[in-house]
């Protein structure tokens, strides 16, 4: 009996020593990881969370599995990663149960399911996974497989954004630039290498930012503040107030730096005066002299100090709280985009202070702040990865961003969805999954996405053929948003009676607003209207009265064919050519 407790103390050991070893292994990893300059590094830091994972480190199993699926440092593998997610779940891992309810979401590797999705969100959700939260907000905002819920959308998208704005509090993040895929074709490397190089670089940078970065850009501000630049004195300020890699956190250092911009009456260096005198740091606590400066740098449009003065008045620090002037530099500030004005906002609109409740406004402008969380640095990778021709990485990265409800995310998974590249779903399932995309995308407000639904219906990819449905999004493509090609279409349409009544006068008046808003319409346009003129010019000499009508247009489609008006342009068209040639020359 002794020996037996005796073993089972020894076993706990080895258990315990073991888990230990896989926790400092993980820890390990995430050192090298953060510090990592090149990609060797970052392999590295894999090859030691894998070693952590064998040991069942639960969170090294978590990054093994996102580095299969999402095939970060090697070979992408959905099956293994499905694997590792579902025995994850077992053991209650909440990012396991997202990863899990997204792959049922789009039948990636797993049966399409949406309940199972919903399920698997929820779970995910109640143990604080974020994504799972934006994504269950995103649903009940849209009304996906749930009843439309603003109330319960506030409660998702709010969590998410108090977390946001605290990290915002703390330090100001970078936004990530989102490309559109659809705005940067295949074929526009080809066109312009240089700009392409130059754009490839620079996200390269943005993902990559490290120490190294730091000293550069700390370099480069020191030589322009000797030139004179106020802005490279007021952002050295900055840094010695933040404190990073390459410069230690000193208050009086930053005030030095933010008075020498000041003094050249620069907005950033006012505004980090009055954060020194608001917080207290290196000088003494002083309200009037922060709102003194804040107000200087607002004046000058700086939406930093706009915020700080909402918040003040917010607040009521030092000074009388007051909503009315606290929304007025919120939303000042929010049309520069600052988050914490936005967060701000959110609340207010939330909560009916200083403004009329509306659940509505709020959420969109909670949305907004939670789509700047560090999950959007996916757009990077995703991007990196479609432009390396990884196509399948780069869909599933962009699928889990459209699924948390990025627009241009939703827009690029369409994208890539129907170019028919990806292999990770079955070629049957792209064209009705990026219809359901470029659908979710045009509620956002996406004309070219409502274009997409227009041309899907018309010519039935991914769901019947439907010339009505077809013109009703390409009527509210061309009215609500002014788009040329959604014009051309419907004035298509209206010229050959598809899906509408017929009305030549119509279409003659959509082909040519088509032209005035878009310089790239004209030439189809001037063919629109050259083969839509022809043809009734040809019909009022041919058809002059009912007989000789149907003799000669039984004649025309029998001698020519259905399509004889685009025979006689075919006529027409080189004659024109020639007879400019002749005048030109």
């Amino acid at each position: 009996m002794v020996i037996g407790c005796a073993k089972l103390k020894i076993q706990k050991q080895a258990e315990k020593n073991f888990t230990d070893e896989g926790d400092q292994l993980f820890k390990m990893g995430i050192k090298v990881l953060q510090q990592s300059k090149s990609q060797k590094q970052k392999e590295e830091a894999y090859l030691l969370f894998a070693k952590a994972a064998d040991m069942g480190n639960l969170k090294a199993m978590e990054k093994m599995a996102d580095a299969l699926l999402f095939g970060n440092f090697g070979v992408q593998n959905i099956t293994a990663a499905i694997q590792l997610y579902e025995s994850l779940a077992k053991e209650g891992s909440c990012k396991a149960q997202n990863a899990l309810g997204f792959l049922s979401s789009y039948g990636i590797g797993m049966e399409y399911d949406q309940a199972k999705a919903l399920i698997y969100y929820t779970f995910g959700s109640a143990g604080g996974n974020m994504m799972s939260q934006m994504i269950l907000g995103y649903r009940y905002l849209s009304g996906i497989n749930v009843l439309q819920n603003c109330e319960v959308a506030l409660s998702y998208y709010k969590k998410v954004a108090d977390y946001i704005a605290d990290t915002f509090e703390k330090s100001e993040g970078v936004p990530v630039e989102k490309v559109r895929l659809t705005e940067r074709p295949e074929n526009l490397s080809s066109n312009s290498e240089i700009l392409d190089w130059d754009i490839y670089q620079y996200y390269k940078f943005l993902a990559e930012r490290g120490d190294v970065q730091i000293q550069k850009a700390l370099h480069y501000f020191l030589k322009a503040a000797k030139a004179g630049s106020a802005n490279a004195m007021a952002f050295i300020g900055k840094m010695y107030l933040e404190g990073n890699a390459a410069v230690p956190q000193n208050n009086t250092t930053a005030f030095k730096y933010f008075s020498m911009a000041a003094s050249k009456g620069n907005a950033i260096g006012l505004h980090g005066l009055g954060l020194l005198y608001f917080r207290g740091k290196g000088v003494p606590l002083n309200y009037a002299e922060a709102l003194k400066y804040f107000q200087k740098a607002a004046e000058k449009g700086w939406p930093d100090a706009q915020f700080q003065l909402g918040f003040m008045y917010y607040s009521g620090s030092g000074i009388w709280k007051d909503y009315k002037l606290a929304f007025k530099y919120f939303y000042l500030a929010s049309q520069s985009g600052q988050p914490l004005a936005i967060y701000y906002l959110a609340k207010m609109y939330a909560t009916g202070t200083g403004v009329v409740r509306s659940c509505r406004t709020a959420v969109e402008l909670y949305k907004g702040v939670c789509e700047l969380g560090h999950w959007a640095e996916k757009f990077l990778t995703a991007y990196f990865a479609y432009k390396d021709g990884d196509i399948d990485s780069s869909l599933v990265q962009y699928a889990l961003l459209a699924e948390m409800g990025y627009e241009v995310a939703q827009s690029n998974s369409a994208f890539i969805l129907e170019s028919k590249k990806a292999n990770i779903l079955e070629k049957e399932k792209m064209y009705p999954m990026a219809l359901l995309l470029w659908n979710r995308a045009a509620i956002q407000g996406n004309a070219f996405a409502r274009v997409k639904i227009g041309d899907y219906h018309y010519y039935g990819y991914g769901t019947k053929k439907d010339y009505q449905t077809a013109a009703t999004h390409y009527s509210i493509a061309a009215n609500k948003y002014h788009n040329a090609q959604a014009m051309f279409n419907l004035a298509y349409m209206y010229e050959h009676g598809l899906g509408i009544t017929k009305d030549i006068h119509l279409a003659r008046r959509l082909y040519d607003m088509a032209a005035q808003t878009s310089p790239d319409a004209h030439i189809p346009v001037l063919f629109a209207i050259m083969k839509l003129e022809t043809t009734h010019l040809l019909r009022d000499i041919l058809f002059f009265n009912q007989f000789t009508t149907r003799w000669n247009w039984l004649k025309l489609d029998n001698t020519i064919g259905a399509h004889w008006d685009l025979f006689v342009i075919g006529l027409i068209v080189p004659g024109l050519i020639l007879l400019l040639r002749n005048h030109h020359g």
